[in-house]
């Protein structure tokens, strides 16, 4: 079978997932070090202070997470129409459809791939949840770290709750993207061995690899 070379991914939105999926990373790591600190007590004060180092690490990592939600919603609004939040809703008949059909193919109802240039609609409603449930978790992250900002304490407090029930919530949030990082490798090798799309070498290239009558 022939396929065609379609252009998927920016480069920004490239950018995006990689800073994205690095920082969940570096914030999963530091954050469960700052939950229950595992280094001996007599560290602090002494030669290193492994709390404040984790502390600031976690600071950076979250700022480039928070630039790079930034970054997408943007192209949800500006990016190409592959990046546009109403390529991937399920607001239209055919975006119902392909997400009926990527449901059964993912539950094994069947095995017709119906390739897609863009992201599945499946997929799509789990990454709008994903970026909203990242937008909360930004909130939540400065509301903790300047307690003295009005705005940042008036939305944190209406959205979140007090101080102790944002940072339980944040620490909530966190499992939510260690399990949605590691379902979505999962699903994006599932995806390479059952199609030829070149979902995993698209977003190293940003081109994927569609046959004709399915564009």
């Amino acid at each position: 079978m022939r396929y065609d070379q379609k252009y998927a991914w920016s480069i920004l939105l490239r950018l995006f997932h990689w800073s994205f999926a690095l920082s969940i990373v570096a914030l999963a790591v530091t954050g469960f070090y700052i939950h229950f600190p595992w280094t001996n007590t007599y560290l602090e004060g002494d030669s290193c202070f492994p709390v404040a180092t984790m502390r600031y690490i976690h600071f950076i990592a979250g700022f480039v997470f928070t630039g790079a939600i930034l970054t997408r919603i943007y192209l949800l609004f500006f990016g190409n129409k592959y990046e546009r939040f109403w390529d991937f809703l399920p607001v239209t008949p055919k975006n119902i459809g392909n997400m009926v059909h990527t449901a059964k193919f993912y539950l094994y109802f069947t095995e017709k791939h119906r390739p897609r240039v863009g992201h599945n609609v499946l997929a799509g409603i789990i990454y709008i949840i994903t970026f909203i449930l990242a937008l909360l978790q930004v909130l939540g992250g400065l509301y903790m770290l300047y307690p003295e900002h009005a705005a940042l304490q008036k939305w944190g407090l209406l959205l979140l709750g007090p101080q102790q029930q944002a940072r339980f919530l944040h620490y909530l949030f966190m499992w939510y993207f260690i399990i949605f990082a590691s379902v979505h490798v999962y699903i994006v090798v599932w995806n390479d061995i059952k199609s030829k799309e070149g979902l995993i070498s698209s977003i190293f290239t940003g081109t994927k690899y569609i046959p004709p009558d399915k564009v």
